[in-house]
């Protein structure tokens, strides 16, 4: 049974609105379209009362105060959708009682499905993503916000709410103003399965291989043609083949061939790099160079042309400081009746930036599963539960 319908109908408004992020794009936003979903926040906090509303209109940051007692605590959400499947047009829908039987969301497949049985799920028509990453976290710092400003009696700590663009790309915080933001201390709400803390990452980067071969007639190409696509399918070939996404779990890192284009002549292998343990990490780098000198001692020099780049680190450095943040969301959970544990995220957030930033953010559930596909789906329950446990987390003065 749905006990905040209101937390629902912002979730389905939201998602409805499409705010993809681009990799492709060089402005900030990379798409004007987040701005649709940044005017519509502003437009509601404005509405129920929050105080001083900033609308970052060049670079589609929203920031806003919820007044209370000092030192202020901060959640952080994103407001763009993964470019890896589609956000337009959005159809989400409610699963009531999930019995197992829905035509789309099959057990077999996506067994955390059988934690869900009773509860009422939301999901898509299956031709585009659902957008709980992170519209559910979206959802839930603005129905704690205004839970807050419709209950003055309750007493809680000054809240700071940020909402950001481009996260998906890695470019949330890229113009995040933390002083604008206004609180020492922060959380993301961009996790996943109810009662899940986050504050370990992995340490990211990116690599581009691209590869310059030589195109002749096949019949006359012995000791001359020199294919790029045949050169960049033997560079991948020399990677750890047990070192895949698909292979790992917890802690171990791995190498992502996440697109490849090319011809006879050119080709180039986009990669991403991860690993939780930052020696691991450089060795990992190490290997793309190795791999990349190896093969032009045999090809010629210039042959394979590696770009290579960090994006993110590790926030543990930081967090090891600071876990009373991670003390306080457990309490929070728990006395929901959650049992609150902790898990490295096979990936990276806001938060992750902003620690490194000076910002202490580890990251929060939402409720939502199967992220980036059109299997994603979210559970009312959780959500509400997550949504309860921000208040929770904000009346510990």
């Amino acid at each position: 049974m749905i006990k905040n319908q209101k937390l629902i109908d912002r979730f389905f408004k939201y998602v409805k609105i499409d705010t993809q992020s681009s990799e492709e794009s060089t402005t900030s936003p990379s798409t004007m379209k987040q701005h649709d979903l940044a005017k519509v926040l502003k437009a509601e906090l404005e509405e129920m009362g929050a105080s001083n509303i900033i609308y970052d209109e060049e670079h589609c940051y929203i920031y806003a105060t919820i007044p209370g007692e000092k030192p202020a605590i901060g959640f952080i959400a994103h407001m763009d959708t993964s470019p890896a499947v589609s956000g337009a047009n959005v159809k989400p829908r409610i699963i009531e009682n999930f019995d197992g039987k829905d035509s789309l969301l099959k057990t077999e497949e996506y067994p955390e499905l059988l934690n869900h049985f009773g509860e009422d799920i939301i999901a898509t028509d299956g031709t585009t993503l659902l957008g709980a990453d992170d519209k559910a976290g979206v959802a839930e710092i603005m129905q704690m916000a205004e839970y807050f400003l419709t209950h003055p009696e309750v007493k809680h700590r000054e809240v700071r709410i940020a909402f950001t663009p481009d996260e998906e790309i890695g470019a949330g915080t890229e113009y995040f103003d933390i002083e604008k933001f206004g609180a020492p201390e922060a959380y993301t709400v961009d996790g996943g399965k109810l009662g899940i803390i986050e504050y370990e990452n992995f340490n990211a980067a990116a690599a581009k291989v691209h590869v310059h071969g030589k195109s002749v007639h096949p019949g006359s190409a012995k000791g001359i043609m020199k294919n790029a696509l045949e050169m960049a399918m033997e560079f991948n070939a020399m990677l750890p083949s047990n070192e895949k996404p698909e292979y790992t779990e917890g802690y171990e890192g791995f190498y992502f061939l996440e697109s490849m284009k090319g011809d006879v002549e050119e080709a180039e292998l986009s990669y991403i790099i991860r690993d939780h343990d930052r020696d691991i990490f450089e060795k990992r780098k190490e290997m793309i160079e190795k791999i990349g000198s190896f093969l032009n001692m045999r090809e010629g020099e210039g042959t394979f042309e590696i770009e290579m780049r960090d994006q993110y680190y590790n926030m543990i450095t930081i967090m090891k400081d600071h876990m009373e943040l991670i003390e306080n969301a457990k309490k929070a959970f728990e006395k929901l009746g959650v049992n609150a544990t902790s898990e490295p995220i096979r990936g990276g957030t806001d938060g992750a930036m902003l620690t490194l930033r000076g910002l202490p953010c580890p990251n929060l559930c939402t409720g939502g599963y199967n992220y980036h596909g059109r299997y994603e789906y979210a559970s009312i329950q959780e959500m509400e539960k997550c949504s309860d446990a921000l208040i929770e987390i904000a009346k510990m003065i």
